[in-house]
């Protein structure tokens, strides 16, 4: 995540006026003449200053669509394109998988994606990883629309993926097509921002006479009929057609290349109120995930409320003590830290940090990030290197269209498909050998776990919703709204049971708990399992031997004291 501010420029040649990066501004009227402070370089920074304190911080977004053809095959080369071009988010259509879920695809990416055909259609949305845990819902309405609201740091993002019917299809399956989306667009709340990114397969066509309230004049070609009904669409939900507001080369408007044709039918929409926060939109040339459509990139910045950012979770790395070294290391500076002594102190307090304190200190801390897909471990420097070389190929064939270097890129396509069919297939060899060592069937549980977080569309529940159903954000308005249902819950009258009377209770002495007990215990848990409120796993009281014995057993018997 980027924070970047926005900056305006104010326009010398006309007084009263300030451009920004889509427009002119008028900022002179109620808040007084603003360009006129402007001029003055030491007031305009003082005012400018304050404006920004006023409006807290901002986030910078990278948004993308990209008509990908099919993601067989070409997940792990998606998102090193998006971490290569520093996307955060990317609308992908004609992904042509059969099924409802979600799935990593590799460096921290994940894409989530919704069809009913292998061979046809399907859409999704690919995420970055640090924008996964902020998807609160996921709706997949058909395999041609589906949508995820993402809170970030306070503001409802909406994003809408489409893919409209060919040219050549049904009338009646291109009136389904926008009867879908403008039942999404109407389910949204209209203070929530949504971004619409799809492959319209039509062409809005260049100029706006007559349609300058929800397009600019740089699109391409003559408008058609599947134009036309995006330029409707835009007028019937009040939003704008982002990529004909920027005056660009055709070279970065053209979205669809393919022989002798050039067109654009790849479209990001926005709601016109939020149009200024759109800074730059134009096509990525020189990529070869898809043959024929090329990815368009938006510049976003959302004024987002001031949070307190939440500090990554770092764990102490008790698995270590499997080592004899390192657990001879532990036992050693805990006995310096405890000031020789062997036996540990009668109290927990002191203990357990001591313990945790060490712990820190001999075994270190985790950095808190998740390590690499495992699902992808087969990424290796030849894959990567044969990718390399055909994303080369295709920029040179698309500078010099000659017939040597097509055939040089159709090559260098099945060379790469080849490479990761070997690199995924000696993975996965390696792994199944592996299988029959605990070794490996500890990487295999984790590979199961990893499949099943990653096929989970929302990964914790961060908000709730009020009575009408909007989105509460706040901390002071769920904390509200969770009273309530308490409230609600608690004061409700249902049917009681009847008590049982005359229950006699029973009075006996219990035993004290000895220290063969207690060592027989630690001999019967098991290792590796999640650390409780104290942090202390059941190693360190292994590793410890007779002295945790001792230690435990006195501790226990002081709690069975206190209770009788």
């Amino acid at each position: 995540m980027r924070i970047v501010s926005t900056n305006f420029i104010p326009d010398r040649s006309r007084p009263g006026l300030t451009t920004t990066a889509i427009g002119t501004v008028d900022l002179q009227g109620a808040g007084g003449n603003w360009a006129t402070v402007g001029r003055r370089s030491r007031g305009g920074r003082r005012v400018h200053r304050q404006r920004e304190k006023r409006k807290g911080k901002s986030v910078g977004l990278r948004i993308g669509t990209l008509n990908v053809g099919t993601m067989t095959g070409k997940g792990r080369e998606l998102a090193d394109m998006m971490e290569r071009r520093k996307v955060d988010i990317l609308y992908v259509q004609e992904t042509r998988w059969k099924g409802s879920k979600a799935r990593s695809i590799g460096a921290g990416f994940k894409l989530f994606y919704y069809g009913v055909d292998s061979k046809r259609n399907g859409v999704g949305v690919v995420l970055k990883e640090e924008f996964v845990r902020n998807v609160l819902e996921v709706k997949r309405v058909s395999d041609r629309v589906m949508s995820l609201k993402l809170e970030i740091e306070g503001v409802m993002l909406n994003v809408v993926s489409g893919y409209a019917p060919q040219v050549g299809c049904e009338l009646e399956e291109k009136e389904r097509f926008w009867s879908e989306l403008d039942e999404v667009m109407e389910s949204i709340p209209t203070g929530e921002r949504v971004v619409i990114e799809a492959d319209f397969n039509g062409h809005v066509g260049e100029g706006n006479t007559g349609d300058e309230e929800v397009m600019g004049k740089f699109g391409v070609k003559e408008r058609n009929l599947e134009g036309q009904m995006v330029v409707d669409f835009a007028k019937r939900m009040d939003m704008g057609v982002v990529n004909t507001y920027f005056q660009k080369r055709e070279e970065h408007r053209v979205t669809y290349k393919s022989g002798g044709r050039s067109t654009q039918v790849d479209y990001i929409l926005c709601r016109r109120g939020n149009l200024k926060e759109v800074s730059d939109c134009k096509v990525v040339v020189g990529e070869s995930v898809a043959r024929q459509h090329r990815m368009v990139v938006c510049r976003m910045t959302l004024m987002v409320c001031k949070k307190k950012r939440s500090e990554i979770e770092k764990k102490t790395k008790w698995w270590k003590l499997k080592k004899e070294e390192c657990c001879e290391e532990f036992r050693q500076k805990l006995r310096q830290a405890l000031g020789g002594q062997v036996v540990l102190p009668d109290d927990w307090e002191t203990t357990a940090e001591v313990i945790r304190e060490t712990g820190r200190k001999v075994l270190g801390v985790s950095s808190g990030r998740r390590k690499e897909d495992k699902e992808t471990w087969w990424w290796n420097e030849e894959v990567q290197d044969s990718i390399q070389r055909k994303r080369l190929a295709k920029k040179k064939w698309d500078m010099d269209r000659t017939e040597e270097n097509r055939q040089e890129y159709k090559e260098l396509q099945r060379r790469v498909k080849r490479e990761v069919s070997k690199a995924k297939q000696k993975a996965y060899d390696e792994l199944y050998t592996r299988l029959d060592t605990r070794e490996g069937e500890k990487d295999l549980y984790k590979l199961a776990r990893q499949r099943d977080r990653d096929g989970k569309d929302v990964q914790q529940v961060r908000v709730i919703k009020d009575r009408d159903g909007r989105v509460l954000t706040s901390e002071e308005s769920v904390q509200r709204r969770w009273k309530e249902y308490f409230e609600e819950l608690m004061n409700e009258e249902n049917e009681r049971e009847k008590r049982v009377e005359g229950v006699n209770s029973v009075e006996q002495k219990v035993d004290k708990i000895r220290k063969d007990e207690v060592r027989k215990a630690l001999k019967r848990m098991k290792s590796g399992k999640a650390v409780g409120p104290d942090d202390i796993p059941v190693e360190v009281w292994k590793c410890l031997g007779e002295a945790a014995v001792e230690f435990l057993a006195s501790l226990f018997n002081r709690v069975l004291e206190k209770l009788q």
